[in-house]
């Protein structure tokens, strides 16, 4: 392979050069970084979002993950399946310990635990975040009180702590996992093989984000899916939601 044939591509638009002519990034003369993500409630119409409280939410959670409809809602966790209640709340109990990541419980509009999900790898010096560790019980998969909770995450990582980057991370295999992220408007940013080994096997983990200038496309059409005017008395959606990127 000779010299010539490895060099980069260059990027397709003119970068800043620097006073030895080279290419640098953009400046950000304002930026002091990011908050860290308080433990504290979010609200919606469909769902409510506490930080996780195995006393509270443990029983109710491992009801609604032990409901049959998804024999498979596990399969790509680095825990689970808990055979019982006990084994789970030992879990919960780790989880809800932890400031990254910072687990928080799912609450449908019965006001039961019915999910968890968590911020992790926070990087507020540079704006970064992941949401991750997603589990959702069958009754709340596919309902709006789950896009809900989801919206109100990357709400709270955007507009009230100020980051720039919010990351999803799955196993490249999961694919249900890759089209929820595709839904939500997650740009894919790549693969990176052989990163992980978790429940005895190989994990190529697929990487997607939005950022913040995403962000300010996304909201509103977020807002008007959960609009309660674009659902039927019968709770189903009239618009779908519009899905930014398919491809992987």
């Amino acid at each position: 392979m000779s010299p010539s044939s490895m060099t980069p591509t260059p990027p397709p638009f003119a970068p800043r050069l620097n006073d030895l002519g080279q290419p640098i990034g953009d400046p950000l003369p304002h930026w002091s970084g990011a908050a860290r993500p308080p433990r504290a409630p979010l609200d919606g119409r469909h769902c409510r979002i506490e930080p996780l409280d195995p006393d509270r939410h443990g029983a109710d959670l491992f009801a609604a993950v032990t409901e049959p409809g998804d024999p498979g809602l596990w399969t790509y966790m680095t825990q689970g399946p808990f055979a019982a209640e006990a084994e789970m709340r030992a879990w919960l109990e780790a989880a809800a310990q932890g400031e990254d990541p910072l687990f928080h419980a799912i609450l449908d509009g019965d006001g039961r635990a019915a999910g968890v999900a968590a911020y992790l790898r926070i990087q507020p010096e540079h704006g970064v975040i992941e949401v991750g560790n997603i589990v959702l019980a069958p009754r709340l998969q596919r309902t709006p009180a789950a896009t809900e909770a989801m919206v109100l995450m990357m709400g709270r990582a955007f507009d009230d702590l100020g980051y720039r980057r919010y990351e999803w991370k799955c196993d490249a295999l999961n694919i249900r996992s890759r089209h929820a992220a595709q839904r939500l408007g997650f740009t894919y940013d790549g693969l990176f093989r052989q990163a992980v080994v978790y429940k005895g096997r190989n994990r190529d983990t697929a990487w997607y984000a939005i950022l913040d200038r995403d962000w300010l496309a996304l909201k509103p059409r977020f807002e008007a899916w959960l609009d309660p005017a674009n659902f039927d008395a019968d709770g189903n959606q009239k618009t779908r939601l519009d899905v930014r990127n398919r491809r992987w």
